[in-house]
């Protein structure tokens, strides 16, 4: 199965919205699930977020989103499958689309990622094979 992935442009905020809900309901997504629609515009019409759209025969199976908060770095803010999607293998891809999308940005010299133990089971694997290293880990 071949990975095809799309940008979301113009940026809107119900693909946003959606993909963070039905992505996030299994691993705890909150902080979102409050804001109304004037928060999510305002969110998604940052210059600095880009949010692509990940597919299998033209079927969107996940997401991530790429936030460019420093001059020389730049974060996955957010990455997932949709429920029906995890345990076939297509994170690792996804993941690998996000990161090569993330160093194609001029002037980065930095990725970045934040996980927390609420998230898969394999997340942390998944972002080391994938050339990360932990830099930090905080308890509760």
């Amino acid at each position: 199965m071949r990975l095809g992935l799309s940008i979301v442009s113009p940026p809107s905020f119900e693909v946003n919205r959606h993909f963070y809900q039905k992505v996030g309901q299994n691993w705890q997504w909150v902080d979102k699930l409050k804001w109304n629609e004037d928060s999510w515009n305002e969110y998604v019409s940052k210059n600095v977020l880009e949010t692509w759209i990940g597919q299998i025969r033209g079927e969107p199976i996940g997401y991530f989103e790429l936030g460019n908060e420093s001059e020389n770095g730049i974060e996955i803010t957010y990455f997932g499958l949709l429920p029906k999607f995890i345990g076939q293998g297509l994170g690792g891809a996804l993941l690998t689309a996000a990161v090569e999308r993330a160093w194609k940005i001029p002037g980065i010299s930095r990725v970045w990622v934040h996980t927390c133990s609420k998230d898969h089971k394999y997340a942390l694997d998944n972002y080391i094979k994938r050339g990360f290293k932990l830099f930090k880990t905080e308890g509760l």
